[in-house]
Order: structure tokens, then sequence, then C-alpha cells
């Protein structure tokens, strides 16, 4: 027998919560959230493989791998997730590793894999805690430059899908991250040595990180005010993208720039590869029916917040 697959692929910010959009369209993303949770709750999936990124919380440019696996994690507990152990199957993960290097995929792998709310938090959203159904986290790199091709997102994510297919089990295929947004992040060859410092090795204090999260609510205030330099929110790249996901286009992806679409829709839109690598794997079962599509642009979140569910059209009812 084979394993039964789905998905769900939703952005995270760390304003969730936080920056006030209006009534109306928060009602809108916790519409889109319910709908989620139910369509998850209705699959009541066995195992959940996340793809995600991080955040210069749990990789830094001391060692930043393109691929991670984590054998174990925790979640650090920022911008309001909580902090905790997941329960990761590690035989299943350590299968998965061998798995992907036979594909040709050089993934590292983590004992000691530590997660932001970039993993945290869809897994909140969904199942009400990070720890509560069994999960594998896959980490691939969206923040630090130089970033790889995206056709081997695609690679990565169909390899998962052709291990996790032969399970026998019910797989869970959640992408976390996007779409267009432009965030106030250092980079590597451009900023301050003292800026630098944090996304090569230097671990902020719990004071630190207070500040830094209040920083970043700022930075939504102003940005929603149109007070801030940051690249405008890209609805028309953003529906296009949702559009070929729809279609099951993948390769669309393939010919596609990394620096064109940064300029596009800003230097965190390339977490869109976790939504890529989940609908590679999902791929893998077969011809896919996108079940629920929600969009919508938050300037005071900023970001294009968007959320899909998907399962292979011989599953569908």
């Amino acid at each position: 027998m084979t394993s039964e697959l789905a998905l769900c692929c939703m952005s995270h910010t760390p304003l969730l919560g936080s920056g006030d959009p209006g009534e109306s369209v928060v009602q809108r993303v916790d519409g889109a959230l319910r709908d989620a949770r139910r369509f998850v709750e209705a699959f009541d999936p066995d195992l959940v493989v996340i793809f995600g990124p991080d955040h210069y919380q749990g990789f830094r440019y001391e060692l930043m791998p393109p691929f991670c696996v984590g054998l174990s994690a925790t979640a650090i507990g920022d911008y309001n997730t909580s902090a905790g152990e997941l329960d990761v199957p590690q035989a299943l993960a350590d299968d998965l590793v061998v798995h992907l290097l036979a594909a040709d995929l050089d993934v590292a792998m983590s004992e000691k894999m530590v997660v932001d709310h970039g993993i945290a938090q869809p897994l909140e959203n969904l199942f009400g805690s990070s720890a509560a159904k069994p999960v594998i986290p896959v980490f691939i790199n969206s923040v630090a430059e130089p970033l790889g091709p995206l056709r081997r997102i695609r690679r990565l994510g169909a390899a998962v899908g052709e291990f996790v297919r032969d399970l026998d089990q019910k797989v869970l295929l959640v992408g976390s991250g996007g779409l267009s947004h432009d965030v106030p992040v250092p980079r590597l060859r451009q900023s301050p040595p003292e800026a630098v410092a944090y996304i090569v090795d230097k671990r902020r204090t719990p004071e630190e990180q207070k500040a830094r999260e209040e920083a970043v609510f700022q930075a939504g205030q102003a940005f929603a005010r149109g007070e801030s330099s940051l690249l405008p929110l890209n609805p028309d790249l953003d529906e296009q993208i949702l559009q070929q996901f729809e279609k099951g286009d993948l390769s669309w992806f393939d010919a596609m720039s990394v620096e064109w679409l940064g300029k596009q829709g800003g230097s965190s839109i390339h977490e869109v590869r976790s939504w890529i690598a989940a609908h590679a794997a999902l791929q893998t079962a077969g011809p896919y029916r996108t079940e629920s599509s929600f969009y919508q642009p938050v300037p005071e979140w900023i970001i294009g917040f968007a959320v899909t569910t998907a399962r292979p059209r011989e599953t569908t009812r």
C-alpha cells in the first residue's frame, strides 16, 4: 500500500495577532486558518512533514546549509509561539536523510535543530501545538544569500514525496512562508559589523529578542502608513504564483531567477521555496487538486498572506 497525502501551505508572520490590520481583514484571515484546520482535522495525519525557513535563530552564517532535515528539533518560542520539543520520529527522519542522499541531494542533518516561528507558527495554527503530531522539519534556506536555483527546491520536494509516498501512512505536507514581503534584516555584505554579528554567530539575550520583536512591530506600523523604504507588496505576482500552484505547473518556477524574484516580491518572497517543495512532494502521488486558496495582502503584517490546501485528484471528494 502507499501513503495518503494531503497538503496545506500558509504564510507566517511575526506580526500575526499584534499589528492590527482592521477587523474585516482579521476575520478573513481567521476564517482561512479555521478552514485549514478543518481540512487538516478531517485528514487526521499520522505524520507531518513541514518545509520551512529560519530567520537567523536556528541557522546562521557560521554554517548555513541550503537544506537540513531535523532528526530532533526544539522550537525557540519567538513572536508569540511556544518554546518546546517537537515530536520528531527519529528513525523515519534518519531514513529520509539516507533517501535524500541517495537521490543525489546534499542535504544536511541536525540532531539539535532549532526552529523559530517559521515552522512553529503553522504547526500551532493547524494543531494547537508544534508537538501535537509526529513531525519531520525540513529547513530550506530562504533568507541567507546566496540562494540556489528554484529547480533544486522542486527536486528536493519530489524526493521527499517519493519517500513519504511509500510509508503506508497519512502524511500531511506543510509549506510555510511567503508570499511577497520585504523584511528589515541585516545583509551580510551591506550591514555594519554589530548588525552582521547577529546573523553570523551571536545569540540574542531575552532582552535583545524583546527589543527586536518591538522593532519589527514598529516596522510594520511604518510600512502600513507608507513611511517605509521596504519594497511594497506585490499582489499581482502573488496571485500569479498561486495560479501556477493551482495549475500544478511547478516547472514554471525552474526558469525563474532568484534576483528577479527578489526584486519583484521583496527579500522574503523566497520563502515560497517551501510551497514549491510541498507541492512537488504532493505531486509524486499524481495530479493534485487545490481544494481551497485564500489570499489577502496585509500591509500591517508586511506580507501577502495566503493559505492553500490540496489533495491528489483520485482522493478528492
